[in-house]
């Protein structure tokens, strides 16, 4: 496999072209505009289809047209356009279409500023939009790994006809990295029965969210809440850990990537310290943190937000076993130093 040296939001966009994505909507917005441009330009050449919509509550109507419709479609944004489609993302769920979505997060809350952010944590996993939906949520820590997530992510929104987000940030859309690119055509789309593609010769399919009996809007919930129990098949994590550990560090993304170079400063100097990275923040990988918590005297988490998966973590960990924060926001990455140094102060007072 050729590795290429590319940009996070590029080798995305190269990905979702190589998985078989036909149509592409998008609005410009920092830090992710390169990969519109990219896809502008790739799409006419793949004998896809691009276009840049008036806005980001136009694009997510877009998507659902497309995905009804039956082909593999893929938008992006950031922080402040994922909001504006957030009543779109919730018809798409309680519709049953499949759809890419990437958010490469920037520094909130409002317009906030285009530095890189973790700050959509809870609008990604809680359901930004309204009813009783979960939204596939994977998050990569370099770029490569994006690369191949977003590619796996139009298997994996077909198999369940749902929605899958890819939530990156803005250092991950902007760094470039030697990447291996995932083979063109090894992912094909799945045959759409339910797809409106013309009723010529058979009854029509129908697609919709709208029920107005609430005994018939009440099955569609309940079959909806068995499919999110069947996506646990897609829970994803990493961990590095001992029997004996004195710190669990739990990460996501870019932040668990600079904590891995503080882990192993840490372990040159004889100290026990473990890493466990959540991928799949929804399904969130509840059982192996747990399990994974339970050989550790602390847990310590760190986002680039003041604690949203936080909240997840202490709801997992037993009780008797303290969780620790560190948090930076506003566009603030921490550096590996200063990781490194919070850490070695919990270690020496004792833990």
């Amino acid at each position: 496999m050729v590795r290429v040296l590319m940009k996070g939001t590029e080798a995305m966009a190269e990905a979702a072209i190589r998985a078989g994505c036909s149509a592409y909507f998008g609005y410009p917005i920092t830090p992710q505009t390169e990969l519109i441009h990219y896809m502008s330009r790739r799409m006419p050449e793949a004998g896809g289809v691009f276009l840049q919509a008036e806005s980001e509550v136009s694009v997510i109507n877009m998507v659902y047209g497309a995905a009804a419709a039956g082909v593999r479609v893929m938008t992006s944004s950031s922080s402040p356009g994922v909001s504006l489609m957030q009543e779109g993302i919730s018809y798409l769920v309680g519709a049953e279409l499949p759809a890419v979505l990437i958010n490469v997060m920037r520094g909130g809350p409002g317009l906030g500023n285009i530095q890189p952010s973790q700050s959509d944590y809870f609008q990604s996993t809680k359901g930004g939009g309204h009813g009783d939906y979960k939204l596939i949520t994977f998050a990569p820590s370099s770029v490569s790994e994006a690369a191949s997530m977003v590619y796996d992510a139009f298997d994996i929104t077909e198999k369940y006809r749902h929605p899958v987000m890819i939530l990156a940030d803005g250092a991950l859309g902007q760094i470039m990295e030697p990447v291996s690119l995932p083979e063109q055509g090894a992912s094909k789309p799945s045959v759409k029965n339910w797809a409106l593609t013309g009723a010529k010769g058979r009854p029509a399919n129908k697609i919709f969210s709208f029920y107005l009996d609430p005994k018939g809007l009440e099955e569609h919930n309940l079959h909806l809440q068995e499919k999110f129990k069947n996506i646990d098949d897609e829970i994803k994590y990493e961990e590095d850990i001992s029997d004996d550990m004195e710190i669990l560090v739990v990460a996501y993304g870019t932040v668990a990537r600079i904590l891995k170079n503080a882990v192993q400063k840490l372990r040159g100097e004889g100290k026990k310290v473990g890493i466990f990275r959540p991928i799949s923040l929804w399904p969130f990988p509840e059982s192996a943190l747990k399990s994974a918590s339970m050989k550790a005297k602390q847990v310590f988490v760190s986002e680039m937000s003041y604690g949203q998966m936080l909240e997840d973590v202490r709801r997992i960990v037993p009780d008797e076993i303290e969780v620790k924060f560190y948090g930076r926001a506003g566009g603030v990455v921490p550096s590996p130093n200063e990781l490194y140094i919070k850490l070695k102060s919990l270690l020496e007072r004792g833990v």
